[in-house]
């Protein structure tokens, strides 16, 4: 079928998944926001090709973006989920979810630490985050009784499902969470969400696991994607399980990207749009990452 044009390819064989960047700590010069190349490798793994969402654009060149990806993960960082670039943006894209799958366009969201407290925030309307010891340790996740019927975990085989129960595979990495208890007393979320799987502190149950009921968003308070792809912290496993829990979970954050329509209307747009036009910098004993693409 010599003629049947490179748009027929373009439109059903690609998929784009968007990462959100954010404000770097310490801006200099062409230095103004990154994105940790885990991320950007998370997704690839699964097939996707990584669209970088910058902060600071209009609202007409997110919308514009937004029909054409595939879906969009908010990555895990040190910014607000307040009021900062990367809140305002996740905002943005939130809300033309909300809408696109309510007319039945599937978009799926996924939010990673920082992500899962952008979407508690964005979904409640308040912020309901606390204080937890839960700084650079890895923990088997305690599923809930939702988990194994859950669209995340259905498909996940037995024994790894086994491994990340009983064993430490989830990194965490972060000082705020959503307490259990929190989650049960506020009604927007309760009705929002199901939970997953909770951890606790030795103080706090927390949410550590999530999925809401009636649209494609998912969210964890832990990182999938360190085991496969960070070196720098001790503390993450890289054991068989816990790195065949990267590819599943980027795969199946992939599967539900492949159920959206949505792509660029020209290779031009697309070429200009990807993350192959920037290079990642090795950070070398620097930061928490390996490699960073700046913006």
């Amino acid at each position: 079928f010599p003629n049947i044009g490179y748009a027929f390819c373009y439109c059903y064989f690609n998929f784009y998944a968007g990462v959100l960047a954010q404000e770097v700590w310490a801006p200099v010069p062409g230095r103004t926001s990154y994105i940790a190349a885990s991320y950007v490798k998370y997704l690839e793994s699964a097939g996707a090709r990584v669209v970088p969402v910058m902060i600071n654009q209009t609202e007409e060149e997110y919308k514009t973006l937004f029909y054409a990806i595939n879906g969009i993960l908010y990555p895990g960082g040190g910014v607000s989920i307040i009021s900062s670039g990367y809140e305002r943006t996740a905002k943005i894209f939130y809300e033309l979810a909300i809408e696109a799958n309510v007319r039945g366009d599937y978009f799926p969201v996924w939010g990673t630490c920082l992500g899962l407290e952008e979407l508690t925030f964005l979904t409640s309307g308040q912020w309901l985050m606390t204080s937890t010891n839960t700084d650079k340790l890895s923990l088997p996740l305690n599923f809930t009784k939702d988990a194994a019927a859950s669209r995340m975990f259905k498909d996940f085989p037995p024994d790894l499902m086994k491994d990340l129960a009983s064993e430490p595979l989830t990194a965490n990495i972060h000082n705020w969470s959503l307490a259990l208890s929190t989650y049960n007393k506020n009604e927007a979320l309760r009705k929002f969400y199901k939970v997953l799987s909770t951890n606790t502190d030795g103080r706090i149950e927390f949410v550590s696991t999530m999925e809401a009921y009636d649209y494609p968003f998912y969210a964890t308070q832990w990182h999938p994607e360190k085991n496969a792809f960070e070196w720098k912290k001790p503390f993450v496993s890289h054991t068989a399980s816990a790195v065949k829990s990267t590819f599943y979970m980027s795969e199946f954050f992939v599967s539900e990207a492949r159920k959206n329509t949505h792509g660029f209307q020209s290779q031009e747009e697309e070429n200009k749009a990807l993350i192959y036009q920037y290079s990642p910098v090795y950070m070398g004993s620097a930061g928490s990452f390996e490699q960073i693409y700046f913006f």
